[in-house]
Order: structure tokens, then sequence, then C-alpha cells
């Protein structure tokens, strides 16, 4: 388990930190273009990288309607921080040595889920991962299963009363 939960004055955040043997602007482009993005991140998204632009997000095996949310900053090639849903996602890259940090953030509004997205974040991180290094991930679905179980263990009941995603 990689993730924390953190209480930010009554709001719940989820961080992780990955470090990265991939510079800060391969890192960005995977981050932020829809080809890199599409091998990882769990929808896809469609609009301009733009503060104050709307984004639209699909669930690529059609498994529900589309939903917008907002680019809320946008720092190139360091920050990127967008509404999804009632959550607010913020990627942060940082120069570390000849790769470079990556700090997710997740704000949500439910601590109930927690432990649920925190697995699906350390699961889709792990894909990006292995995208950056151009494998593929040695494992199934099953890997969400796996982190969550450390997660509910990890937050506690609070933070797991609301179970795996729809397509989990």
């Amino acid at each position: 388990m990689d993730g924390r939960l953190e209480d930010i004055d009554g709001r719940w955040r989820l961080r992780f930190t990955r470090q990265l043997a991939h510079p800060r602007e391969r890192v960005w482009r995977a981050v932020t273009q829809q080809e890199h993005l599409a091998a990882w991140f769990p929808q896809r998204i469609r609009g301009a990288w733009a503060a104050g632009a709307e984004l639209t997000f699909s669930d690529p095996q059609g498994r529900g309607p589309d939903f917008t949310g907002k680019v809320l900053m946008y720092q190139p090639p360091s920050l990127v921080e967008f509404s999804w849903g009632t959550d607010v996602i913020r990627l942060e890259l940082a120069e570390h040595g000849d790769g470079c940090t990556l700090t997710l953030i997740d704000m949500i509004d439910e601590i109930g889920k927690a432990a649920r997205d925190a697995a699906g974040w350390h699961t889709v991180l792990d894909r990006l991962e292995h995208h950056l290094d151009g494998t593929d991930a040695p494992w199934s679905a099953e890997r969400w299963r796996a982190v969550h179980a450390g997660y509910v263990v990890g937050f506690g009941k609070e933070a797991s009363v609301i179970g795996p995603p729809g397509n989990g």
C-alpha cells in the first residue's frame, strides 16, 4: 500500500507518491496525452488541457454515461488538476535525479469509498509505470482485489463501506 488517507479540514484526500525512473517530460506526456492516457487512466478523456476548459470522461467499454469535468490548473510540465465527477484529481511532477516524483492527489467527498478508490489508483499507477517502461502489466483484474484488501485493513471499516466499482 503506497496510498495514504488524509483528513484536510474535514475533507478526505488520497495521496500517492511514486518515484519514477523516467524524465519529467516523458511522464508529463503520459499523464496528459490521449494515446498515453488510454494505456493507464480508467476512462477516456476528451477536451483541451487548459485552465477552465471542459473535459468529457467516458468509459472505454461503454459501461455508463459520459460525464464532464473541468481543468482547474494546468502548468506544464509539472501540474495538472481537474474535476472528475465529485472528485478533484491533482497530478504533480517534480524532477528527481534522472527521473521524477509523481504525486497523485484525489480529493474525495465520502470517506466510505476511500479503500475502493485507493485500490483503483494504486492499480492504475502500477499500469502507468508499466506503460512508461514499455511493458505490459503481468496481472489481470484480480490486482484490484489484492491491493483493495490491504487498503481495507490500513484505512479501517469506515473507509471501506462502499464496495468495488461496477466493473470490479
